[in-house]
């Protein structure tokens, strides 16, 4: 008679466990929810956010969909054969009234003229009469300004019809998007942006190259040094973070001058008779980027030759390699995942570099973050500054399954 209410209290204990295990762990994924949140939106905020706007700006055309907007839509079905009809001069005339009333002309002038030279002033020009202009409107515009007789002007409205475009992206890579939708090469005083982007790339791969060759001898000797003597150069590697990067830059200039520190010591130990020209060419950039890039080959570096045993050479040679067959079929190989790693981030941020070629490189060794930065802050051209940093991004990406065929899943194997 007793043994229905024990089984009874078993199961009400058995499931206010599980309720409690429930709350508990329903409480244990909340604080991993909320450690994870700040993390979470500073990627959003400073991550996603910035190369979406990137994304945006670099197919973005609403100008002058929403601030022409009669003229592009009686543009629609226009052949572009012909100069257009009277109605529509006369969307054209009310655009460019209603535009200059609102001072919303200019904006779209400007983003007309990136594409035909001359367009800012025509329109603002027909701005300032249209409000005079009488019917018929085809030959008041014209009697005005007898440019809206020629058809470049009207196949680039008709051309900039859409919202989005894909005239930004083409120009980044050097073809022309025509009114008709058809693409073409640009022309050739302006296929600039493949030569700049080629440069941009060469430069980061000398810089990285030079500081392999010159940061892989110091990572082994800290990896293999005692100690104390590891904690000194360490310290050493670690110290030009302490300065920022344009005076690191600024210093550069100077030592590297024609009356500077080391044209002083090449000739006073009577290597050269006159100063070399150190500076505002690609040697200055190769120089400085150097400088200030080799610390991101020699951390990655010295951690996995830290994690290395000795034993491995040591073994090698007690079955007979020698020393550079050691290390080149025993050590190298285990040193791969810090190589890329470290190729990795000299290369990535290479790429982006624009201070250090501005101040100490010449006119032809500047890179493309300072074409991005001229169209962003000078010409206020987002769309051509986006497409560009797009491309750019494009060639950062094609680098991580290299880096992920030596440094990932535990880098190559040893064979």
């Amino acid at each position: 008679m007793t043994i229905a209410p024990v089984a009874d209290d078993a199961l009400t204990g058995t499931t206010t466990l599980r309720l409690r295990l429930r709350r508990s762990e329903r409480r244990r994924r909340l604080r991993a929810y909320a450690l994870m949140a700040p993390l979470v939106l500073f990627l959003v905020a400073f991550f996603a956010v910035p190369i979406g706007s990137v994304l945006y700006f670099s197919v973005a055309n609403p100008e002058v969909v929403t601030m022409l907007p009669r003229v592009t839509a009686a543009l629609r079905d226009w052949d572009g054969e012909t100069i257009p009809d009277e109605a529509v001069f006369a969307a054209l005339i009310e655009d460019a009234r209603v535009g200059y009333a609102d001072r919303t002309l200019p904006k779209v002038s400007l983003r007309l003229n990136y594409e035909v030279s001359g367009f800012r002033s025509l329109l603002m020009r027909t701005g300032r009469k249209a409000k005079r202009m009488k019917p018929p409107y085809k030959e008041a515009a014209l009697a005005r300004d007898e440019r809206w007789g020629e058809l470049i002007y009207w196949r680039t409205l008709k051309g900039n019809g859409a919202p989005v475009t894909a005239h930004y992206l083409l120009q980044a890579v050097d073809l022309d998007l025509q009114w008709d939708g058809s693409v073409q090469r640009a022309r050739p005083e302006q296929r600039i942006y493949i030569q700049n982007l080629l440069r941009t790339l060469w430069i980061a791969f000398v810089v990285t190259l030079a500081c392999f060759l010159l940061g892989y001898p110091v990572a082994y000797m800290i990896a293999n040094a005692p100690p104390r003597l590891a904690k000194v150069l360490i310290l050493m590697v670690l110290l030009p973070f302490w300065t920022s990067l344009l005076v690191r830059t600024a210093a550069w200039v100077i030592v590297l001058q024609k009356a500077g520190i080391v044209n002083d010591a090449l000739i006073g130990l009577g290597l050269v008779e006159e100063p070399l020209a150190l500076i505002f060419n690609r040697t200055g950039v190769y120089i400085s980027m150097t400088h200030i890039l080799l610390p991101f080959m020699i951390l990655p570096l010295y951690s996995v030759m830290k994690g290395i045993p000795p034993e491995h050479m040591r073994a090698a040679a007690s079955l007979g390699a020698a020393p550079a067959r050691a290390f080149l079929r025993v050590y190298f190989p285990q040193t791969l995942p810090g190589l890329a790693a470290g190729c990795l981030l000299v290369y990535v941020i290479a790429l982006g570099f624009y201070i250090t070629p501005a101040l100490i490189g010449g006119g032809s060794d500047q890179m493309l973050a300072y074409l991005i930065a001229e169209f962003a802050t000078n010409t206020a051209n987002w769309g051509l500054a986006g497409a560009l940093a797009i491309v750019l991004l494009a060639c950062i990406a094609v680098l991580y399954p290299l880096y992920h065929r030596f440094a990932g899943a535990g880098g190559m194997k040893l064979g």
